[in-house]
């Protein structure tokens, strides 16, 4: 296996693809995952008496129940990280730096924040960024091989890759040392998501399915025909 660098060519045996947000080098998996960017807001430090007001006093981290949910996580110094909501997909599968800021989205979060806390009504945000998940239809990874087994790949993983990837490395492994295992059996080791379109048809479906999911979440879940139709083919919307 031969990689064409900026910096000279290199030269595998075999390779283990993780590729994240940006295009696989397999061009039969470029539909599978399309870049989805997430953003996050991060406060000034707390006192602790503002997070004994709002009953916050461990380490624990916090997400709701909602498909287009917020996490919240404390920092060392007593910030609180605010994130998620929206899953903004830009047309054409466009990964660049500018998508990295997004005004309308860091206004949308601090709103959330200062309705999800009316006690930190006074409270500023120091930093504010974003950046581009890989996002397939199944919403957890999947894991394969290729190329008569050269080469293993793994992607897909939706936002959940902190844990998720390294047991993705180790499916890799198995596959490049042509090991049977529990891992390598798994439906998520044999069998792909359903791919997403191309455009023009990516950028109409995806925003018709992010209505479709925003509806849900205000009607406390209950799925509209368009949703009922996708989970039927294996479309998830549920981490």
């Amino acid at each position: 296996m031969v990689a064409q660098t900026s910096h000279g060519v290199i030269r595998a045996q075999r390779v283990a693809l993780a590729t994240n947000v940006f295009s696989s080098l397999l061009p039969e998996l470029r539909l599978f995952t399309v870049p989805i960017y997430d953003y996050a807001l991060m406060t000034e430090p707390l006192t602790d008496d503002q997070l004994a007001e709002i009953g916050w006093t461990q380490r624990h981290g916090i997400t709701d129940s909602s498909r287009e949910f917020h996490y919240y996580r404390k920092s060392a110094d007593n910030r609180i990280l605010f994130g998620g909501f929206d899953a903004v997909y830009h047309r054409g599968r466009r990964v660049q730096a500018s998508h990295d800021q997004r005004a309308e989205t860091f206004e949308r979060l601090a709103d959330h924040f200062y309705s999800t806390f009316p006690q930190l009504s006074d409270v500023r945000f120091s930093h504010r960024w974003g950046g581009a998940i890989d996002m397939c239809t199944r919403l957890v990874a999947f894991h394969g091989v290729a190329r008569k087994g050269r080469v293993a790949y793994t992607a897909g993983y939706t936002g959940l890759g902190v844990g998720a990837t390294r047991f993705g490395a180790e499916v890799m492994l198995d596959f490049l040392e042509g090991r049977d295992t529990e891992r390598t059996r798994l439906k998520m080791s044999r069998r792909l998501p359903i791919p997403v379109p191309p455009e023009p048809f990516a950028y109409p479906l995806i925003q018709m399915m992010r209505t479709a999911v925003a509806k849900s979440d205000r009607n406390q879940g209950k799925d509209g025909p368009l949703l009922k139709l996708a989970g039927f083919f294996g479309i998830g919307f549920d981490s």
